[in-house]
């Protein structure tokens, strides 16, 4: 039977799927394959993060996929690690990490493999790195185009075919900006991560405790990232789907302001603009990529891309700066274990000798109303399209999107309109208030960044996912945030307290979900957020607050504090 055979019309959507993943397994190479034993064994741990996938590896390949980005690129520029070593022990990772958690949805292993012995080839010659990224692998949600390899975004109709359509000789044929500009600093894709629920790949369940979601939209690339199955990762955003992934799985991530990296010949939106983030395991790795990305001045091909060259954003050791600080926002509270983290970064922020200031803006409420219709407002044509390629069911996260299964129509262009100038009011209100900060600042300047919660849950159970705004409100303001992780839920500590008093039904409605005992284990993280286009302020400012976080782990409340 030919490959074409499996092409959307021709055959059910189970059998294309299932061909889809049969396909990705004759991609991993024989003796990576897991026995059954392991992989069934691995269905009934909770946790299959940190020991349980390493406990697998073998000595070369735990050392090396345990470094971090800069230490990656340290090594294969001085010579002490070549590309196909790092290349060959992540893939061997990221193969383990697939077939424990079904989370690549394309494998490049064997053309990230030819693209490493090239670059060895060149620093043999060269005697010096091809990039600031030289050898270093990274794996991507499938939303970016790479020469060789499908991109379906895990819309069965999408297999075989260029974003749905058939004959174009741009499938396998093509590729996204951001790839080249991946390729010209030396770095590697290995492979390329699902939305978090499929019809072809399935659930993507957090492998800190697997009876939780990774979170979506990117979750399977922060589950990727949770298994180091990649140096590093690249997700996509339009309200939170960068930030939450990463915060379910307990990783760092940076989501920037529309028009810093390139998206072009990427597969998202521009009404609520997709954002293309970055998640990782330190702010280093963040910003060494982040940096890495402007060198290649992108906006010389992507008109989207904004003239800004990064900019060093310095801090002074003795300075003492200030922060918003937000512990809820008036409508849902944060879960124990965010609230838990919360108060562990205020404590280490003030031991450090910063300030909080309580973050009071404008109501979390007009971000909703602008939010939905902006990003939602054209009743979502395209994603219906695709699904009905297949006939593949909608899966449940969208399915309030598609009433009955039926397409809705658009909002009027009178009504986009008014909505437009609301979210114009919203963040000039914003906007103000911020700057109106300084007059409570000891400094007298605005805060620098407030901290908040990324979500009211630290991974959240599937189906029970009710308020979105702590992220969705940065895509309206077109803000910039970086998620730190800092703790893992305990069910000994991380109970509701008696004395809780909802701040409104919804909040009622979202404590009454929490189980101490289900959600034992999971990652607890908050973020940090800057104005628009203040990604080097904000990463330096995360750098303070990961400093502050280590001297407190160091001091003697620290000490007794879980960790």
């Amino acid at each position: 039977m030919t490959y074409d055979s499996f092409l959307p019309g021709n055959q059910s959507w189970k059998e294309i799927a299932s061909e889809k993943r049969f396909r990705n397994m004759d991609k991993i190479p024989r003796n990576w394959i897991l026995p059954e034993s392991v992989v069934k064994k691995s269905q009934t741990t909770r946790s299959i993060a940190g020991h349980f996938i390493e406990d697998l590896l073998d000595e070369e390949t735990l050392s090396i996929t345990k470094l971090d980005v800069p230490d990656i690129v340290e090594r294969t520029s001085n010579g002490s690690l070549t590309a196909v070593q790092v290349v060959t022990t992540y893939s061997k990772r990221a193969a383990y990490a697939h077939q424990l958690s079904n989370i690549l949805l394309e494998i490049a292993f064997d053309i990230a493999l030819e693209r490493a012995k090239e670059l060895d080839e060149y620093f043999k010659k060269n005697q010096k790195p091809i990039g600031p990224l030289h050898g270093v692998p990274l794996t991507l949600k499938d939303q970016f185009h790479i020469k060789g390899l499908e991109t379906s975004m895990a819309f069965v109709g999408w297999i075989g075919t260029f974003e749905g359509k058939k004959g174009t000789r741009k499938e396998k044929n093509t590729e996204s900006e951001l790839i080249r500009e991946l390729y010209s600093l030396g770095a590697i894709p290995i492979g390329k991560a699902p939305e978090t629920n499929n019809n072809i790949l399935g659930y993507a369940w957090n492998p800190h405790n697997q009876l939780l979601s990774t979170g979506g939209s990117s979750g399977g690339e922060g589950a990727m990232q949770a298994l180091r199955g990649s140096a590093f990762g690249i997700g996509t955003d339009i309200g939170g789907s960068v930030s939450m992934p990463a915060s379910f799985n307990g990783v760092f991530s940076l989501k920037p302001s529309f028009g810093r990296i390139s998206f072009k010949d990427g597969t998202g939106q521009m009404i609520m603009p997709t954002v293309a983030g970055i998640m990782g395991h330190s702010v280093s790795t963040l910003r060494l990529v982040f940096k890495a990305l402007l060198s290649t001045e992108p906006w010389l091909y992507d008109p989207y891309v904004l003239q800004v060259p990064f900019r060093d954003y310095l801090v002074e050791e003795t300075s003492n700066l200030s922060f918003g600080f937000l512990k809820d926002d008036a409508i849902v509270t944060p879960h124990p274990p965010i609230s838990r983290a919360l108060d562990i970064v205020e404590k280490a922020m003030l031991a450090a000798g910063h300030e909080t200031i309580p973050w009071e803006p404008p109501s979390v409420n007009g971000s909703i109303a602008i939010h939905g219709p902006i990003a939602r407002g054209d009743g979502c044509p395209d994603v219906y399209e695709a699904i009905k390629l297949s006939g593949e069911p909608i899966v449940p996260e969208i399915r309030h999107l598609f009433p009955n299964g039926n397409l809705q129509p658009p909002m009027s262009l009178v009504d986009y309109e008014k909505v437009v100038v609301h979210m114009k009011s919203y963040r000039q209100r914003y906007h103000d208030y911020w700057s109106s900060t300084a007059s409570k600042t000891s400094s007298g300047r605005p805060v620098e960044a407030i901290i908040l919660p990324v979500s009211p849950y630290a991974a959240v159970l599937p189906g029970k996912f009710f308020h979105s705004p702590y992220t969705s409100f940065i895509n309206v303001l077109d803000y910039t945030t970086i998620v730190i992780p800092i703790t893992f839920a305990d069910k000994k500590i991380d109970v509701v307290p008696a004395d809780f008093m909802p701040l409104t039904d919804k909040d009622r409605l979202n404590m009454e979900t929490y189980d101490a005992e289900m959600y034992d284990g999971a990652p607890a993280s908050i973020q940090i957020v800057a104005r628009k286009m203040e990604e080097e302020k904000l990463l330096a400012m995360a750098q303070v607050v990961v400093d502050a976080l280590k001297k407190y782990w160091q001091s003697e409340e620290g000490k007794r504090h879980p960790s």
